[in-house]
């Protein structure tokens, strides 16, 4: 199922990236032989740097190099004590003619960052920038907090950002660079690295470019520090290859770009428009397949198997062995029964109470199907709730809803919480355990499908069939419910799926066969829809 050819194309962001990465090969513009190579350029930003040194302005760079190439071909990096040392594993493309390649050391004269201790702030003042303020890639002081002047002196003689100077964002999001477009004081916080470079050699223009460029930002991410508050250190900063290209081709590549830029934008919102109307239509597909597959409408139903009454049946006996073995309270058994009368509307039947339920039966189903609740069919419970002041029990780790999504579960952050003995089989997923979260988006589900193991925090639900179940068709039931709105919160604020909300979710069960059925043809027609 082919909805449109585009995605074959690449995405806005593919497309200007690729244009950046032949800017910095050399391969956007044609080179000049007139123009003056980058090897005489960084030769006038070393002689600028020794002057400043020798006026006793900045402080030598004992790690200082310079990358040439040997009449090997190899590429090498020397160093200010004399050191040699082979780079070619990390030479990751060819240059053109009088390019030259060079740690980002090579071209600024101060890097530093911000302070690492957080000032007290004032009302008003001098405004204090932290990563948050440039991560649209724009300077902006419009949520800025403030420090005293006395502060901002203080701070500014270690780093003073001015007008022309280069910011890159180093934790958080890092890697985002801006150039310095406002003369008004301010400070910054350790989230952020300043860099006064020098423009009459390297224009800031181009400077962006080259930052934002694939060969920039891979080494951004493969340099980059830590799981959570990801940190870009000044020393990896300082060591980023990059390939720099004489000053006047340099414009001419700020030139191009400037050319190109109308035109890639209109292309990334024209792809963004598709994007997003693939995503609709795709979203809209496996909505009216869903429906129709619990209509019984998705495969055709089959005489000779079990009709879903006997499967109820079978699982209201297992529940009361349960009960018999001590495994399960008698409370949980409730003899209920939904079904439609002579009047053609819907009653349930629980104990001697018929309850008229019309109104909550969203659709017809096929005779050998029954309306039923979730709670009947799986044993369910939530998590443990996070208690700091609880340290009693085993250390073990647990998954939250921010775990937890349709499409699988993201495992590399998880935390870890003591659980008691008997708290274990309470709070723990298994294979084949159906999770469904509590909050956030109301209803979302997976299936936990490792062959170990794993503990719940409370807000999500374990769901556990007292009978073999096909379980990925109640995942699908969910899937739409949530689409369709069936499901969610009446909370202030944070919506939440509670227990008795979700024991009381109606759905509609056929056979166990059909169940299956059902899930294969729902899989086969969903993987046609992801060509998409």
């Amino acid at each position: 199922m082919t909805i449109s050819k585009w995605h074959l194309l690449m995405t806005g962001k593919q497309l200007k990236n690729s244009i950046l990465q032949w800017a910095i090969q050399g391969k956007l513009v044609p080179q000049d032989p007139n123009d003056e190579p980058a090897s005489v350029l960084l030769e006038k930003i070393r002689a600028e740097k020794a002057r400043l040194i020798k006026e006793g302005k900045i402080k030598k760079d004992k790690k200082e190099s310079i990358i040439f190439r040997g009449e090997d071909n190899s590429y090498y990096e020397k160093f200010a004590d004399g050191k040699v040392v082979c780079i070619d594993d990390e030479i990751p493309f060819e240059i053109a003619s009088g390019w030259e390649w060079c740690r980002f050391s090579s071209i600024y004269w101060q890097l530093t960052d911000g302070t690492h201790s957080t000032p007290k702030y004032t009302q008003s003042g001098i405004p204090f920038l932290s990563v948050k303020d440039m991560s649209t890639g724009r300077l902006s002081f419009t949520n800025t907090k403030f420090i005293s002047e006395e502060e901002h002196k203080l701070l500014s003689q270690r780093c003073h950002p001015c007008k022309g100077d280069l910011l890159l964002s180093k934790v958080g999001t890092t890697g985002i660079p801006l150039i310095i477009d406002d003369d008004r004081e301010f400070s910054i916080f350790v989230s952020l690295a300043l860099i006064k470079f020098f423009p009459k050699f390297v224009d800031s223009s181009f400077l962006i470019a080259l930052l934002n460029s694939p060969l920039v930002q891979m080494q951004v991410k493969e340099n980059t520090r830590g799981v959570g508050n990801k940190n870009w250190v000044l020393t990896a900063i300082s060591n980023t290859l990059l390939a720099i290209p004489p000053l006047r081709e340099q414009q001419r590549i700020v030139e191009k770009i400037d050319i190109l830029s109308p035109y890639t934008d209109r292309y990334a919102h024209s792809e963004s428009k598709i994007s997003h109307l693939n995503k609709e239509i795709g979203s809209s597909l496996k909505k009216s397949i869903l429906h129709e597959a619990i209509q019984g409408k998705l495969v055709p139903q089959d005489a000779s198997e079990e009709p879903a009454s006997v499967l109820l049946q079978r699982i209201r006996e297992e529940k009361l062995r349960l009960v018999a073995e001590g495994k399960l309270k008698k409370k949980d058994v409730i003899d209920s029964t939904i079904f439609r009368g002579d009047d053609n509307k819907y009653y349930e039947q629980i104990g001697k109470n018929l309850i008229d339920i019309t109104g909550d039966i969203p659709f017809d189903i096929p005779s050998n199907w029954v309306w039923t609740r979730i709670g009947y069919l799986f044993a369910h419970n939530n998590g443990k709730q996070l208690n700091k002041g609880n340290s009693v029990g085993t250390l073990m780790e647990y998954i939250t809803t921010s775990n937890l999504y349709w499409d699988g579960f993201r495992l590399d952050n998880l935390k870890i919480m003591p659980f008691e003995e008997s708290e274990i089989e309470r709070c723990q997923a298994i294979k084949g355990d159906l999770l469904v979260c509590e909050g956030g988006d109301v209803g979302r589900s997976c299936i936990w499908t490792y062959d170990y193991p794993i503990m719940l925090q409370n807000h999500i639900h374990k769901l556990r069939a007292y009978l073999p179940l096909c379980t990925k068709y109640f995942f699908y039931i969910f899937y739409l419910y949530n689409l369709i709105g069936l499901i969610g919160g009446k909370g202030i604020g944070i919506q939440g799926f509670s227990a008795k909300a979700l024991h009381n979710t109606i759905i509609p069960l056929p056979s166990l066969n059909e169940q299956e059925r059902i899930v294969k043809k729902i899989e086969i027609v969903f993987n046609k829809i992801k060509v998409v």
